[in-house]
């Protein structure tokens, strides 16, 4: 008789055999989801919105209204070809850009030098790895890796703020918007298991954003300004944005 598996000990053995429900092919969110990542950045002259090496205009309207501090460390989470990451660079900081895509990094890594930038290491790896970045960082910035996230992993997203964001440090994100001109799944959480797949991500409220990141001070919640295409800013009312300030 084969032996029994039991080996169910810790949260992350938890988090992996939940991530073992969905489809093959459903990951975009461990190194498993590595591949499908290089395959979407490989074509750069796909008519992807984010491909344009343009910043966030909620980044932007940020440090315009002096909202983030800068100078000190930032980390982008899924970086994708560096666009918020040269941006953050030229506000000062020290940036930390992680993304699973290789292919993503390359071209990151391309449009820094052509910008002559310093202060952004961009590197290839799993964010939520044990190990991969060590913080403390005073400004965690995530424009569009939460909702590509299954609901068990926020455990392990709120988990890394926990371990890396300084105390009075801020943290932002953009993520897709439930409701008239929004993308992404409205699906109940349970759903996605059922379905063992996330439908392109998930698509989120303000109070969902709010209930979420509870533990962080909320400054500003919002959709996106769209921005037109001359604009030097990247701008889509189909996100949210968000501000939160851990408190000192």
């Amino acid at each position: 008789m084969a032996g029994t598996d039991r080996g169910i000990r810790t949260v992350e053995d938890v988090l992996v055999l939940l991530d073992g429900l969905f489809a093959p092919g459903a990951d975009r969110w461990t190194e498993g989801g590595a591949d499908w990542w290089d395959g979407f950045y490989a074509d750069r002259d796909r008519p992807v919105p984010f491909f344009v090496p343009k910043p966030d205009e909620n980044l932007v309207s940020y440090a315009d209204r002096g909202l983030l501090q800068g100078g000190g460390r930032a980390l982008d989470l899924g970086c994708g070809p560096g666009r918020n990451s040269l941006h953050l660079a030229s506000l000062g900081y020290r940036v930390d850009a992680v993304d699973l895509s290789a292919t993503a990094v390359r071209w990151a890594e391309e449009r820094a030098r052509e910008a002559g930038a310093t202060g952004v290491r961009f590197r290839r790896s799993d964010a939520f790895a044990p190990g991969t970045v060590e913080g403390p960082y005073d400004l965690v910035y995530d424009s569009g890796c939460f909702h590509h996230l299954p609901p068990h992993r926020r455990v392990s997203y709120l988990a890394l703020l926990d371990r890396v964001l300084a105390p009075g440090g801020t943290f932002a994100l953009t993520a897709f918007a439930a409701g008239e001109g929004g993308m992404g799944s409205e699906r109940d959480d349970a759903d996605f298991y059922r379905a063992g797949a996330l439908e392109g991500g998930l698509a989120y409220t303000d109070t969902d954003l709010r209930a979420v990141f509870a533990d962080l001070t909320p400054l500003e919640v919002r959709r996106m300004r769209a921005e037109p295409v001359e604009s030097p800013r990247f701008g889509a009312s189909f996100l949210w944005t968000a501000l939160f300030r851990r408190e000192p």
